[in-house]
């Protein structure tokens, strides 16, 4: 007979602020996040930090601070794109078993 894995995910309340904070000491580990876009239709990433692998040699220097919009730059993991999460519209985040509820 086969082993069963039987780990429960654990859900925890937090606010955008620790939820950044999560994000940003993920240290590379992939994670999903369920937010709400501008087109307001859910989305649900599975994503990292810390990709460097597509990165253009000479990229445009950006019109805005994405820090200052609440946006945190991930690496989308099913469409290999470079993608960002607004922390504004963040409902839930997925990070080492445990799911967060962003209030």
């Amino acid at each position: 007979m086969a082993a069963v894995n039987k780990t429960k995910t654990m859900n925890k309340r937090i606010d955008k602020t620790k939820a950044k904070e999560l994000i940003n000491k993920s240290n590379g580990r992939i994670f999903s996040a369920s937010f709400t876009k501008k087109d307001f239709t859910k989305r649900i990433m599975l994503a990292r930090l810390g990709v460097k692998k597509h990165l253009k040699k000479d990229p445009k220097p950006r019109p805005y601070d994405p820090h200052k919009h609440d946006l945190i730059t991930v690496y989308d993991m099913h469409i290999n794109k470079y993608r960002m999460i607004n922390l504004k519209t963040l409902d839930s985040l997925n990070i080492n078993k445990t799911k967060y509820i962003i209030l």
